[in-house]
């Protein structure tokens, strides 16, 4: 279903979101403050952790935009699909970066993104121990604390500095490869424990692109509305049936973006497969 929304009405939408992840925020940092008592359990792998702080914010982020916009559909990583009607989905990472969030580590952040049947509508990224709120939606240009923001103009890999992230999708030697091509290339490269948080930063111009060859929606829609707004380029999500699984994500100025998928092939689903 395309549902065409102006800007009027995504405005409005853009605030509850922003007003939205602000309480979310102020809810994962006080399970922050208090995680060591917090329940933990492994998902996927060991490394994959979810805490009841995860879904606890997921909860109040939920909740909230149900009795907002009750037609539209919510999508996140730890309570999953509710159906829409609107033509508009929520995408919502809790906590983005739980592992540096358990370990008391700065980088992680609370995700709010939406889209429609074209792509990245809203995003509201919150990094509550870093005192950022990055926003944007589809013809509203992206802000850092209610400043504009834009991509790089004049950094390219060889000049600027590349976010980077992997997981167990994808096999090891690959990743090895992958990082070796950008070197040879001169590029330098950093991971930061949130790749939102990483992807929002590209936005900001502090890093030139960002690349994971798997990655969930949930980790990349709000971000891709920021850069979007903020005049990169991004490689684009499935939609659909498909925005629940993992899919190749890279984000980069206008300048960078291209090279950036060359030297890692990081588009070629085929290349990342494991066991090919």
């Amino acid at each position: 279903m395309k549902v065409i929304m102006d800007t009027t009405e995504l405005a409005r939408r853009l605030d509850a979101a922003k007003d939205i992840a602000a309480r979310a925020g102020t809810l994962a940092l006080r399970y922050f403050h208090d995680r060591d008592t917090l329940h933990i359990e492994a998902k996927r792998t060991l490394q994959d952790m979810v805490s009841e702080a995860d879904r606890e914010v997921e909860t109040l982020i939920r909740d909230a935009l149900a009795a907002a916009f009750p037609d539209d559909a919510l999508l996140g990583e730890e309570h999953g699909v509710t159906p829409g009607t609107s033509g508009l989905t929520w995408v919502i990472d809790p906590i983005d970066g739980t592992a540096p969030y358990l370990a008391g580590l700065p980088g992680w952040c609370v995700s709010i993104g939406a889209c429609d049947a074209d792509g990245p509508v809203i995003g509201v990224i919150v990094a509550p121990m870093l005192g950022e709120t990055y926003t944007a939606a589809r013809g509203i240009p992206a802000r850092l604390n209610g400043e504009p923001i834009r991509v790089s103009e004049n950094l390219d890999l060889t000049t600027g500095l590349l976010g980077v992230g992997a997981n167990d999708r994808v096999s090891a030697d690959k990743v090895g490869v992958m990082l070796a091509d950008l070197m040879a290339a001169g590029a330098s490269w950093t991971r930061y424990g949130s790749g939102a948080l990483m992807l929002a930063w590209v936005a900001a111009g502090r890093l030139v692109g960002y690349l994971e060859p798997r990655m969930s929606a949930w980790d990349c829609m709000a971000a891709y509305c920021l850069i979007e707004q903020a005049g990169g380029k991004v490689l684009p999500f499935p939609l659909g049936d498909d925005i629940t699984s993992p899919a190749p994500v890279a984000g980069g100025n206008p300048h960078t973006y291209d090279t950036m998928l060359r030297l890692t092939r990081v588009d070629d689903v085929g290349f990342w497969q494991k066991n090919t």
